[in-house]
């Protein structure tokens, strides 16, 4: 199967990443299910793609993205791509139940930012067409897809996914199977420093932003950027690539653990290291 026998998608979680992939998709006119739990989840994702995308295009994109609560509506899809949340056994029992569902050619796909390749593949049919594809948030405006391979991923899938990210407009880019793969292993060596200057006083949050915004020309600063990915996402990310590498680099700090205890989330919650209007 080429990328241009790739005709319909299949998203599993119509969360954040979820629904901003769905659009991606449908955006460059690609049939999508859109699989969750409960019509409400599915009902208030529809409506912030529909915030997110242009209102002249909105007829189109709503027309292809598909939306139900039964894993079966995927059986057609030629690509279904995991995006729920970031917990090894609940994207293992997705890949489980998907093995009766998908045809024999279709290609599974997580999003995973920083679980094991070789370990979610474990509970596909198929290894040789299990294959990493991770989104940037928001996914309709980052132009990378982390494209990341198992031991047993054929390069035939991964040269499919590649040229089907170049499709939508995406740029691709290939890494091996490793905690926290290129992407969140800088990333979060970036942060996690950041973490720790504040935790120990070398400076405020604002100066630490500040240094990075006009020092190294960020867009935004390591701790402004932890709040908008969402305090308990990025402690997630950090404790996987901690426990996969024992790196002290990536061991939560104090500070972050006691943020998201108290559900001060960041920018979702209006509060994280900052205060945020609501």
């Amino acid at each position: 199967m080429e990328a241009k026998e790739i005709k319909k998608i299949g998203v599993i979680g119509a969360g954040t990443m979820g629904r901003g992939i769905a659009q991606v998709f449908a955006l460059h006119d690609y049939p999508v299910v859109l699989i969750d739990t409960e019509e409400g989840f599915l009902k208030g994702a529809l409506e912030k793609v529909k915030q997110r995308t242009d209102p002249e295009l909105w007829d189109r994109v709503k027309s292809l993205i598909k939306t139900s609560t039964r894993l079966e509506e995927v059986k057609d899809c030629d690509l279904v791509i995991e995006a729920v949340f970031e917990e090894m056994d609940v994207k293992k029992a997705v890949f489980s139940r998907l093995k009766s569902i998908c045809k024999e050619k279709t290609i599974l796909a997580s999003n995973t930012s920083a679980l094991s390749i070789n370990e979610l593949a474990k509970s596909v049919a198929d290894p040789t067409r299990f294959i990493g594809m991770h989104f940037m948030h928001p996914p309709k405006v980052m132009k990378l897809v982390e494209v990341e391979t198992g031991d047993e991923t054929s390069l035939e899938t991964v040269d499919q996914i590649t040229e089907l990210s170049k499709k939508i407009g995406k740029v691709p880019a290939v890494v091996k199977d490793s905690p926290g793969f290129v992407s969140n292993r800088l990333l979060f060596a970036l942060i996690g420093e950041a973490l720790r200057l504040l935790e120990s006083g070398v400076a405020t949050k604002e100066d630490i932003d500040t240094v990075m915004k006009y020092g190294m020309n960020h867009p935004m600063g390591p701790i402004e950027l932890a709040d908008f990915m969402g305090l308990d996402i990025c402690y997630h990310i950090m404790l996987s690539i901690y426990e996969g590498l024992g790196d002290e680099r990536y061991k939560p700090t104090h500070q972050l653990e006691t943020l998201v205890k108290e559900g001060k989330l960041g920018r979702k919650t209006g509060e994280g290291f900052y205060v945020y209007d609501k």
